[in-house]
């Protein structure tokens, strides 16, 4: 599966980009702020139907115009598949395959799996738990479509719960036959992404464990601890128990929705003992070990996106990196950079097929 074509219109800086890819290599250029990652959260848009920088869509239209387009056309299992994606101010964003439109976006997620390594990926360490949720959710969805109903509907459910106990303190009432309702609904579905949750860890782990071995600079002790309330015992009992206070906060306190993932570096968590290298290495495994998982499970290699990382990464860590592109670990691989020629002698090693463009000055051509 890769990427043949990617056309563009009113997107973010982008006027207008018509461009044909390779189906290995394919590297921007240019200095920064002149769209180099607009171009890639174009093509994570044609995957998963949003932005990986901005979660409101109509922001990502191009300053002064009222909508944007994204047509992509995919080559999978020697088929030409077309996607396209518009937002326009005032309608609802609007996703279809082959010209038809999706009655749910949730259809489209795991078509088109791809990967991405950025900067933003520190926010998988220094934010809260809702991203590392996020994180989580996004890989099992696109293998278990199962799972991402269960998760939406779950989702539902709560906003209701949430919304009978806002009612409850505003009314300083409580009626336990209308909350139990909800309870029920919320243990089944909560149980489900529970037990997929855990399962997912326990074959995630070891894949992240080999990943950061081959990019660390030297042997760590690393995991990953799932933290979620349900270890703590049965969900509808705690539940139960915390009706009350949920009533007084005005939301549901208990749950999966509050599931998180520490990473842990010889015990401890890396956002407070590991280095900026350690941490480096730890996000470059996450992905990694998330390619190869979601590789395996779907029987196709996902599109890897490589956002700005050969400035933020040391030497030793873009060179592993490159060898496993050399050893075509991944399929089609797309690249921003500002230095053309850093880019050329990080790839002069690697006898592997690749474009080259120039991005600037609302231009994108091909060098």
């Amino acid at each position: 599966m890769h990427l043949k074509k990617l056309s563009a219109v009113n997107f973010k800086n982008h006027s207008e980009v018509n461009l044909e890819f390779s189906p290995e290599i394919n590297v921007f250029i240019g200095n920064n702020g002149q769209g180099k990652t607009n171009l890639l959260d174009a093509i994570y848009f044609l995957s998963f139907c949003k932005s990986f920088l901005n979660p409101i869509d109509k922001q990502s239209i191009k300053i002064d115009e009222k909508f944007f387009l994204i047509n992509g056309s995919f080559s999978k299992e020697d088929k030409s598949i077309d996607i396209s994606v518009s937002v326009q101010q005032g309608q609802k964003k609007k996703v279809k395959k082959n010209k038809k439109e999706y009655e749910r976006l949730a259809e489209h997620i795991g078509q088109f799996p791809t990967v991405i390594i950025s900067p933003y990926d520190t926010n998988l360490i220094i934010e809260g738990s809702d991203t590392r949720r996020k994180f989580i959710d996004s890989i099992i969805s696109q293998y278990d479509r199962m799972y991402l109903d269960t998760l939406i509907r779950y989702n539902k459910v709560l906003q209701q719960r949430n919304a009978l106990l806002k009612q409850f303190q505003e009314l300083r009432i409580f009626e336990n036959e209308s909350i139990e309702v909800w309870n029920a609904q919320l243990v089944s579905l909560g149980d489900v992404i529970y037990q997929k949750r855990n399962a997912f860890l326990n074959d995630f782990i070891p894949v992240f464990q080999k990943y950061f071995n081959l990019v660390a600079d030297e042997a760590e002790v690393i995991s990953i601890s799932y933290e979620s309330h349900l270890t703590e015992g049965n969900f509808e009992a705690q539940l139960e128990e915390y009706k009350r206070k949920d009533t007084a906060l005005g939301y549901t306190s208990r749950g999966i929705h509050k599931d998180d993932l520490v990473f842990l570096i010889h015990g401890h968590p890396v956002k407070k003992f590991g280095s900026q290298g350690q941490q480096k290495s730890f996000l470059i495994a996450l992905k990694l070990a998330q390619f190869e998982l979601i590789s395996e499970l779907l029987k196709m290699k996902p599109i890897l996106l490589l956002d700005d990382i050969f400035d933020k990464l040391d030497h030793n860590r873009v060179e592993r990196l490159m060898t496993l592109v050399s050893d075509h670990a991944f399929g089609q691989v797309f690249v921003t950079d500002t230095d053309e020629d850093r880019v050329e002698k990080v790839f002069q090693k690697i006898d592997i097929e690749r474009i080259v463009f120039k991005v600037g000055g609302d231009q994108v051509v091909k060098i």
